[in-house]
């Protein structure tokens, strides 16, 4: 390649003269015989960059030249030189397109520009003008006979694709009459999934109602409705559900996932209010399908959590183990936040009546920390014995919801699991209506901090304890591992028995938590008395740190 031409920024004076237009210095430059063909270090040429430029002059000179060169008999005719291409395969066709030259274009395709001519990276003067939102150009080139449905780039996108993409919808409304509206790229997505996906309503609008599939599933079966779902173009929602999309279509090839869900893990509240008034509610508790909680819960979307509570979706919805690696979006909720405060998900799956099991029960009693008992305690009520229910949820006069038997028997296990926390849980379960004598066990007496242990007797008449129990005592006692306050070696003052009668005929839950004792014929400074408040509690120390191996 000749360089003894160019200037220091490698373009030749006769590119320079296309370049800005100067057709008089141009056209003396050629008859002083200055070469039109030079290149610079991209492999621009002076067609190059007049086309780039958009200097019709300029192209007309060069093409006038070219064509006399023909008829002289000049090896480098006409055709040659209008096709020639740059080092990234640019045909100045290509670069008038793309500029949206719409006259310099003309002049190239009369010609004979290859109007189809791909370039390095397999875009063409078609694809160039649809990306730049020429549309002019776009029509121009279509009607010299562009292919309109080729595919275009590493995606194989084609110019519908794009023009799509980018929102040019005058652009849409012209090559939906010549392009496959079902024109898939390297992931089966259609442009129709583009425009859900990107939010570009009104090319949507003119999709459909060219008759493109609503439904079109991609390669991992995602749908137009699931990604706009997915991406919270609402407006693009509401036109694909009112347009007959399906909201109960299965997007994944791993699970049943649907619209709903990617609504809600996303947090998008508007579209998931649509969502639900159209989806099927078998997703919210049907055996091999997910509520949408489990996503909102994962996600953090504490108002997609609070919406579908309020809509109806279960706070237990279906045991997912297989899928989510938990029992129910409660625990799912608390795993993700087991050494962080409770988040405010776990706060409304509780205070929507969410079932407890063991591993709910862990993370309120296995710690020092209260926050989560607190807040269970705060909306569900210790039952007594004779109101317990095996199966389902019963509410008090107060609007509470009761334990259930299976609920408090777990809590129980784990509560007599976790003695070494008890001086953290156990006033809030004494103070919360728990009947003391069920935590009268052999491995709390054995095992409870002494303090502890004092203050749990001091709930019960510690005189008639039983004969192993009291062996337990009695051997702590002697390893002195349990110092019992004073009082604790006689016979219960008749004051205590008398208020373990109260609680005993009000029953604890009525006792603790009600303001029950203030409506009694007693004095005043007996309330706290009757409601065991006079009892110091025991101070949580940590356990020390265990010695190194």
């Amino acid at each position: 390649m000749d360089f003894t031409e160019l200037y220091a920024d490698s373009v030749s004076s006769v590119a320079v003269a296309a370049r800005s237009g100067c057709r008089r210095r141009l056209r003396r430059l050629m008859k002083r015989g200055f070469s039109v063909d030079r290149r610079d270090n991209r492999g621009w040429n002076a067609l190059h960059q007049a086309a780039a430029a958009g200097s019709t002059e300029c192209v007309q000179e060069i093409l006038s030249a070219a064509a006399g060169g023909k008829k002289a008999g000049s090896s480098r005719g006409r055709a040659a030189d209008v096709n020639s291409l740059t080092h990234e395969g640019e045909s100045a066709a290509h670069l008038a397109a793309q500029r949206g030259h719409l006259a310099a274009l003309r002049l190239l395709l009369e010609a004979n520009a290859n109007v189809n001519q791909l370039t390095n990276d397999l875009s063409c003067p078609l694809y160039a003008a649809v990306d730049g939102g020429h549309r002019e150009v776009v029509e121009l080139l279509l009607s010299k006979g562009a292919a309109a449905n080729r595919t275009h780039t590493a995606s194989c996108w084609t110019c519908l694709h794009q023009a799509v993409y980018k929102g040019h919808s005058d652009i849409v409304r012209v090559l939906v009459d010549v392009c496959d509206l079902e024109a898939l790229d390297d992931h089966k997505i259609s442009p129709l999934f583009v425009a859900a996906q990107y939010g570009q309503q009104e090319c949507l609008e003119i999709l459909v109602g060219a008759g493109a599939n609503v439904s079109a599933q991609a390669a991992d079966l995602a749908s137009p409705l699931l990604i706009a779902s997915q991406e919270g173009h609402g407006a693009c929602v509401d036109f694909l559900l009112d347009h007959e999309a399906d909201p109960n279509l299965d997007c994944s090839l791993e699970w049943p996932q649907l619209p709903i869900h990617a609504a809600a893990e996303f947090g998008h509240i508007g579209v998931l209010r649509r969502l639900i008034a159209v989806t099927d509610r078998a997703c919210d508790r049907a055996e091999g399908m997910v509520s949408p909680l489990y996503l909102a819960v994962v996600s953090r979307q504490s108002r997609s959590v609070e919406m579908l509570l309020r809509e109806g979706y279960s706070p237990d919805a279906q045991v997912c183990s297989h899928l989510q690696g938990v029992k129910s979006p409660l625990s799912l909720a608390l795993s993700l936040t087991s050494n962080e405060p409770c988040s405010e998900s776990v706060g409304l799956l509780v205070t929507a009546g969410a079932r407890l099991g063991e591993e709910d029960w862990i993370h309120a009693i296995a710690t020092d920390k209260t926050d989560l008992l607190t807040l269970i305690l705060e909306h569900r009520w210790i039952p007594r014995q004779e109101t317990l229910t095996r199966g389902g949820f019963v509410q008090n006069r107060y609007g509470k919801t009761f334990l259930t038997q299976q609920e408090l028997r777990e809590l129980l296990c784990v509560a007599l699991n976790q003695v070494r926390f008890a001086a953290c849980w156990l006033p809030l379960l004494l103070n919360a209506g728990l009947e003391p004598s069920l935590l009268l066990q052999p491995q709390m007496l054995q095992r409870a901090d002494s303090e502890v242990l004092n203050y749990l007797l001091e709930f019960v008449n510690w005189s008639i304890l039983s004969p192993p129990l009291k062996h337990i005592l009695d051997q702590r006692r002697a390893a002195k591992t349990w110092e019992p306050r004073p009082h604790l070696d006689s016979i219960p003052l008749l004051s205590h028995l008398c208020r373990m009668q109260v609680r005993s005929v009000l029953g604890p839950d009525q006792l603790m938590r009600t303001d029950v004792v203030q409506q009694l014929p007693v004095p005043s400074p007996l309330h706290v008395f009757l409601r065991f408040r006079d009892i110091p509690q025991a101070i949580y120390t940590p356990s020390p740190p265990s010695p190194p191996l």
